[in-house]
């Protein structure tokens, strides 16, 4: 039977140096059979107290993979994409342009399956660590977004593709987003 991991969330006061308590959140991964497809249990979502309002409701996300470690993408999501990220189990983002939720792989079939979730010392950012499936996740046809590597100070493509982004995608993208919605360039998060 198929199988995706869980955590366990434990929340703790610390005393800081300051005199201040702050919340620790420790995870616990556990492997959970697949019929229960939540990839994530910490009850409320809000446990982890992102801060999305230093980027007008975003947090930046990275997405590397969980057995290489190589960076795979960064995207943006909101609560919500951050949500349903933590209750399927399957990576969710925002897209700016579109103002509108969307999942990694939704048009591709390329999708990411969440391992980890941590965020950074701000709470602004988080770190997603996945397991990809599909051969790439740029809508360029390479396993990373980063495929490009300056030298001698020029762009060049540091490795072949992947797969053909012609046979995946029928739609060509929009000058600032990928085929999948994905925002390339930053922008104001519309209301």
């Amino acid at each position: 039977m198929p199988r995706c991991i869980t955590a366990t969330i434990i929340i703790t006061g610390i005393l800081r140096r300051d005199g201040l308590t702050r919340n620790a959140i420790f995870s616990v991964l556990t492997p959970e059979p697949a019929r229960k497809r939540r990839a994530f249990i910490f009850g409320d979502h809000k446990t982890m107290q992102i801060d999305f309002t230093k980027l007008d409701g975003l947090a930046a996300a990275v997405v590397q993979d969980d057995a290489s470690g190589r960076v795979l993408m960064v995207g943006f999501m909101n609560e919500e994409a951050f949500r349903k990220t933590v209750e399927t189990g399957f990576v969710h983002f925002y897209s700016r342009s579109r103002n509108k939720l969307w999942m990694k792989g939704e048009s591709s079939g390329h999708r990411l399956l969440a391992k980890q979730i941590s965020t950074d010392c701000d709470r602004d950012a988080v770190l997603i660590r996945v397991e990809a499936q599909g051969p790439g996740v740029c809508h360029e046809g390479y396993q990373s977004c980063f495929f490009r590597r300056l030298e001698a100070g020029q762009w060049v493509e540091s490795e072949p593709r992947t797969f053909d982004p012609n046979a995946v995608y029928d739609l060509a993208p929009l000058p600032n987003r990928d085929r999948e919605g994905a925002d390339l360039l930053p922008t104001k998060a519309q209301s």
